[in-house]
């Protein structure tokens, strides 16, 4: 099988980045969403990194438009029918996903792949609902995805090996490195990634350092690009707790339970970035200071 056109599930952060990569690459790209002011929205953003491509130099004007018109924005699942390739990139939410795939498994052809952009969730589940298990896969692109290199492969016990060299290959074609992994909670990359931001937490709460020495801390002393306080809030407080809940879920391990800080800043709605608040206070985006969280 080879994989022709591509459906993208979702037109918000991921899912427009997944689409804009994939149409950039040459893919005929159908993404939909479930309102017009919301897909409208994925597109504008799209239309916007492409012209940064365009400004930087990596890409032409002509470039551009070209893969602009190799999307076709949908709000019909019908839609879908011809693609090869069907990635979900909705909310992280399993019975959500569970019933999109059940939907989408009755109007997309048999033979078409479909793939889970999840970070996290359990990918057999999703398979479960469907008649495809043996083509059915994760592929966990990171943010900003027109940016970020890397693709987790993920495989379930019944996934054909097949579609599993379909996925590698795919991400490949994307300009991507995949990385091939099995269906365990976190995958690789979150697996390792949540306790090491989890640690960071409780040591601020045991008073091991304050936010900015901590982050200095693991910049300077491993030379990481930022550090895990500020990781946090770019990636998101909310998320990151989220993720944290169902790695713990699955292991029952200590070192994935989200420490109580982060539940209460979850709580009182400080996600990070996003929200203007979170380990720092984003009034001035371009100088962030560090909140007294336990003052």
């Amino acid at each position: 099988m080879e994989i022709r056109k591509v459906g993208v599930v979702g037109c918000g952060l991921m899912g427009s980045g997944i689409a804009q990569v994939s149409a950039m690459s040459g893919f005929p790209t159908v993404v939909r969403e479930v309102s017009q002011e919301l897909l409208d929205k994925g597109l504008d953003q799209i239309e916007k990194s492409l012209a940064k491509f365009v400004e930087k130099g990596k890409l032409s004007a002509e470039q551009k438009g070209q893969a602009l018109s190799r999307l076709q924005p949908t709000l019909r699942l019908v839609d879908f029918a011809e693609c090869d390739l069907v990635i979900e990139a909705i909310i992280e939410n399993l019975d959500l996903k569970k019933e999109l795939f059940a939907e989408l498994d009755k109007v997309v052809k048999p033979q078409a792949i479909f793939a889970s952009n999840t970070s996290s969730l359990c990918i057999t589940e999703m398979l479960s609902v469907t008649r495809r298990g043996p083509r059915f896969l994760g592929l966990h692109f990171f943010n900003p995805v027109p940016l970020m290199q890397l693709v987790e492969v993920v495989k379930t016990v019944v996934t054909d090996p097949t579609v599993v060299q379909l996925g590698l290959d795919f991400a490949r074609q994307l300009g991507k490195i995949p990385i091939l992994t099995k269906d365990r909670a976190g995958f690789i990359v979150n697996r390792l990634l949540i306790p090491y931001l989890l640690d960071a937490v409780c040591a601020l709460e045991d008073g091991f350092g304050s936010i900015e020495d901590i982050d200095q801390g693991m910049k300077l002393g491993c030379n990481h690009p930022m550090g895990p306080l500020t990781l946090l809030d770019f990636v998101g407080i909310d998320t990151t707790y989220y993720i944290a809940e169902i790695l713990f879920n699955e292991y029952r391990e200590k070192r994935f339970a989200p420490p109580t800080l982060l539940k209460r800043m979850v709580v009182a709605g400080m996600f990070g970035r996003k929200t203007g608040k979170g380990f720092y206070d984003y009034s001035d985006p371009k100088n962030p200071k560090p909140n007294r969280l336990l003052e």
